[in-house]
């Protein structure tokens, strides 16, 4: 019984820990070139979240020269449910330090920084568009449902930080059908993948290094408690 209720409870933590890591920051710095990162995204308006609105971004650093910072991206809009459909047309983020410029290619080349997102999302550091407009709402321009627009893109800092934090993760959807009074809806980060250069393994949330590290004593406890258990004396007639 105890055996049982110990792999029960080791199971059950396993699956907690072994979920999607929440939403964190980015931290990255020399050692973490050729590493990507992937960040989904739900999808709401007015406070509410918009079932069938998602998005995916894959960020890959590809180099630092002194104060720039240089990304590919691969932006997906993974929008799917009976009759939804919507149009991607940006994507933000914010640094730390904060940059002084940044320029982007590809299907989202057009920048803007220090600018307000929708929803109340409020400022951000900078955003990325598809078509050239006054706000980080991007109202032309974009990937519709079951699209990929990759390209890249490059963050200057004042000076030449030894590392960078990206947090805060968000994309716009615009041209939204399907979904009753809405047209225009932002997506939030909701989890956070990491892959290593050295192999493209993913990197494992801290949680999972504990798991196993509990699932060793809880294995080494049994196996000790079975060693001390006195033997069972032999039935008398």
């Amino acid at each position: 019984m105890l055996k049982r209720a110990a792999l029960t409870t080791l199971a059950a933590m396993a699956a907690v820990f072994a979920s999607p890591a929440a939403a964190e920051p980015i931290m990255l710095d020399a050692g973490n070139i050729g590493d990507s990162f992937t960040i989904d995204y739900d999808g709401f308006a007015d406070g509410q979240t918009i079932d069938g609105l998602s998005a995916t971004t894959v960020y890959t650093l590809t180099g630092i020269n002194g104060d720039t910072y240089e990304f590919d991206y691969a932006v997906t809009n993974t929008t799917s449910g009976s009759g939804i459909d919507s149009r991607i047309s940006s994507f933000a983020f914010n640094t730390d330090p904060d940059i002084s410029s940044a320029s982007s290619t590809g299907t989202f080349n057009f920048v803007l920084s220090d600018s307000n997102y929708p929803n109340g999302i409020g400022s951000v550091d900078v955003c990325f568009k598809a078509a050239r407009t006054n706000s980080c709402a991007g109202n032309r321009g974009g990937l519709m449902a079951g699209e990929t627009g990759t390209g890249s893109l490059s963050l200057q800092f004042a000076s030449s930080p030894t590392s960078i934090t990206l947090d805060d993760f968000f994309v716009r959807y615009q041209s939204i059908t399907g979904v009753n009074g809405i047209t225009s809806a932002s997506g939030k980060q909701t989890s956070t993948s990491t892959s290593s250069s050295s192999g493209g393994t993913p990197v494992p949330a801290p949680g999972i290094l504990g798991i196993f590290a509990l699932a060793l004593v809880g294995l080494g406890f049994m196996r000790r408690r079975r060693r001390f258990e006195p033997a069972l004396a032999p039935a008398t007639a």
